[in-house]
């Protein structure tokens, strides 16, 4: 994609230069859908193509909406001169029904808050099973393996390691913790829906199977039951791995077959 519009903006550039050799470009769009990375993405590419005299700045990312509050320049080329605009993401102002709107949720365009992240859990654990997403994570590997052979070649431990350090990077068995929890939510995933006797189109019977992925998942995610707050744990949690695409890809709209 980045490549395409860096194409697109040599096209337009060439149709405009002899009159004004300077191209600006404004990206808008949704919040939280990529812009800034886009941009980012847009600068590194440039820079094999145009020369750029002074360092490049980067536009700031996140995963959470409104990272971007103000709109902010960044020349991305010069001889011919090519500057990107990034804008805070916008909105229509009524959104025209309520599965948009989850939609927009779950991609992280609206804040959480907005909405409650209880409520966008339900809604993709309804859309995973009404997909029947769960059925194809069957055969996935185990990393367990992985993990054994990992450990053997891990060092002796040194006491002399012991000192305060400001970041601890993720070291392997830090993924390895990540990648099993990922293969035991997509395993208890797969057997609440593979094990449902019920509808998958009633509604009613469609909540009792996405009640019963809550305990469930409450326990892979070893959330306490007691907690008075354990089902927002768990949603938050839940999306977390979605939204990382730990638990893979997804389109949320319906895509034609053909």
């Amino acid at each position: 994609m980045p490549f395409q519009l860096l194409d697109l903006v040599e096209l337009k550039l060439k149709e405009v230069i002899s009159r004004e050799p300077t191209l600006l470009v404004m990206v808008v769009g949704v919040p939280n859908v990529g812009k800034s990375a886009l941009i980012n993405s847009i600068h590194q590419i440039a820079s094999t193509r145009f020369p750029l005299q002074e360092k490049m700045k980067r536009a700031t990312v996140g995963p959470l909406p409104g990272v971007t509050q103000d709109i902010a320049g960044y020349k991305i080329a010069h001889q011919p001169s090519i500057y990107v605009l990034d804008t805070p993401g916008v909105l229509v102002p009524n959104i025209p029904n309520i599965e948009i709107g989850l939609k927009l949720a779950l991609a992280g365009s609206v804040k959480d808050s907005v909405v409650g992240e209880d409520r966008i859990v339900q809604y993709l654990l309804t859309v995973l099973n009404t997909r029947g997403t769960p059925l194809h994570w069957k055969h996935l590997a185990n990393p367990i393996e992985e993990t054994t052979q990992i450990s053997e070649d891990k060092p002796d431990y040194n006491p002399k390691d012991i000192r305060p350090k400001m970041k601890k990077l993720p070291d392997a068995s830090d993924l390895l913790y990540v990648k099993d929890l990922v293969a035991e939510v997509r395993h208890a995933l797969y057997v609440t829906l593979s094990e449902f006797g019920g509808n998958i189109e009633d509604e009613n019977d469609m909540e009792c199977l996405v009640e019963h992925q809550y305990e469930v998942l409450q326990k892979v995610l070893r959330i306490p039951h007691k907690s008075s707050e354990s089902r927002l744990m768990v949603s938050k949690k839940f999306l977390t791995l979605f939204r990382s695409g730990k638990l893979g890809s997804f389109v949320l709209d319906d895509v034609p077959e053909s």
